[in-house]
């Protein structure tokens, strides 16, 4: 199977199955859409029809269709699928691994965001703040069960972590006092929303933090439309102060923006801009995650407009590119020459089995998202996982589980998409969220272009 498609100049052959991309001349990229199902002699004489007038010969264009047949023959071209055969046994050779644990550190929030999936933090529960003692239970819980995995990744997430900042200090110590004795190596992420930063908050992320994800939707007037204290009094001129010192101090590097946009900001890329004229580099804008009928929700009349914001951000990319001044956008990061392995193209994201979520008091989760849902509660810290019947539908969840993705050439990118949005999209963790696969492929198109003209400028 293979995808073609024309963006900002390029001709791009996507092999789906061997994961080649091509970027080719106009009658390359004409031979390759005939090549499959027409044979030779035909193939030729359609193309060398309609590239005679440009100046092409009868010869080159064999002379093409000749390479594009040893492209095929070196398995670069439509290649088959031969994955799906596998596809179901990929994990079950790491079942009752795990590698990665969300820590919520804390079930409530300094900020009253109207469009939080998480309920304002509280999950549709109770407020409540994780205690050492359940977080250093969860670290022994993850080493006892990450099976001979060295690396594992713990993630400090809220609601607002910074609320609870002293048993995150106390929890990252009591990690590395047992890294050695344990054959583990922790690596640790926290999100903020801000409002909490200070000089000693920046000091210790830049002494335990891989990573640090920093809330920000982009232009003043769109975050304060949300993301506001209990009073209802914006925060944007709060925190971004504070996160451009942070980052500075960070060297630039190891954090990302995240910002949301919703139905009231389908344009975007202006909100990147901010991010930019800010001097933020490391940047991702993610579309909203909602009830549906919620007034923040994308609309069918946004689609395009999201869709055309995305080409336009590409595009941006490159100029910037060009110009000396690139930037991160976290959904056009692609590896063309290597990339996620075929495990991970295949099996995803590993909710459920590989990650989980924990609570304040100790809940297992398959992931945030699922968190207050009671009956994707799969069991607890303390005696491990009893659900498993919830666990096999994870298990099993892999891009070949949906039927709707079989024939779609980004399966291998997006490995059948995030299992929560598709069961609040349509009460199945298999089913398919339609609106964000959309989204999906607009980016993995967009992806693919900043990537070729990265190579090909070189």
């Amino acid at each position: 199977m293979i995808h073609q498609f024309q963006l900002h100049g390029y001709n791009i052959v996507l092999d789906v199955c061997s994961g080649s991309v091509h970027a080719v001349d106009q009658v390359a990229y004409d031979i390759i859409a005939l090549y499959e199902n027409n044979p030779k002699d035909q193939v030729v004489a359609q193309v060398f029809a309609k590239h005679r007038d440009l100046g092409v010969t009868f010869d080159e264009v064999v002379e093409c269709y000749d390479q594009v047949a040893e492209l095929a023959s070196e398995g670069k071209l439509f290649t088959p699928d031969v994955f799906e055969p596998i596809a179901g046994q990929l994990k079950q050779k790491t079942a009752g691994v795990v590698k990665a644990l969300c820590l919520h550190i804390a079930h409530t929030c300094n900020l009253n965001c109207s469009y939080c999936f998480a309920s304002q933090g509280k999950y549709h529960g109770e407020r409540a703040l994780m205690s050492f003692e359940t977080g250093k239970r969860a670290l022994d819980f993850l080493v006892e069960n990450s099976g001979g995995r060295t690396n594992l990744e713990v993630d400090f997430f809220g609601g607002e972590p910074l609320m609870n900042f002293d048993v995150v200090k106390q929890l990252v110590a009591y990690a590395r006092s047992i890294e050695k004795q344990a054959g583990k190596k922790f690596r640790f992420t926290l999100t903020t929303n801000g409002v909490l930063i200070d000089d000693d908050v920046i000091d210790f992320a830049n002494k335990e933090m891989s990573n640090v994800v920093l809330s920000l939707d982009g232009r003043k007037e769109v975050h304060d439309r949300f993301r506001v204290d209990y009073a209802g009094k914006g925060s944007w001129e709060k925190i971004v102060p504070k996160f451009q010192k942070l980052v500075e101090a960070r060297g630039g590097a190891n954090y990302y923006m995240r910002g949301t946009f919703t139905h009231h900001n389908p344009d975007f890329l202006k909100d990147i801009q901010t991010m930019l004229d800010l001097g933020f580099n490391e940047l991702s804008m993610e579309p909203v995650v909602c009830a549906k009928g919620d007034p923040s929700e994308l609309t069918d009349d946004d689609l395009p407009i999201v869709l055309d914001q995305y080409e336009k951000l590409a595009e941006l990319m490159m100029q910037r590119d060009a110009e000396g001044k690139p930037f991160t956008f976290y959904h056009y990061m692609i590896d063309l020459a290597g990339g996620p392995c075929i495990y991970k193209r295949i099996s995803g994201c590993g909710s459920g089995t590989e990650y989980m979520a924990v609570t304040p008091w100790g809940d297992l989760y398959p992931c945030h998202q699922f968190v207050g849902d009671e009956k994707f509660k799969l069991g607890d810290i303390y005696n491990g996982v009893s659900n498993t019947a919830i666990q096999n539908e994870f298990m099993q969840c892999n891009v070949y589980a949906h039927p709707e993705c079989r024939d779609c050439w980004a399966r291998l990118y997006c490995s059948g998409g995030c299992a929560a949005n598709a069961y609040h999209s349509t009460g199945s963790i298999t089913g398919v969220y339609e609106y964000g696969c959309k989204l999906f492929r607009k980016r993995m198109e967009c992806a693919i272009t900043v990537a070729v003209s990265r190579v090909v400028e070189d």
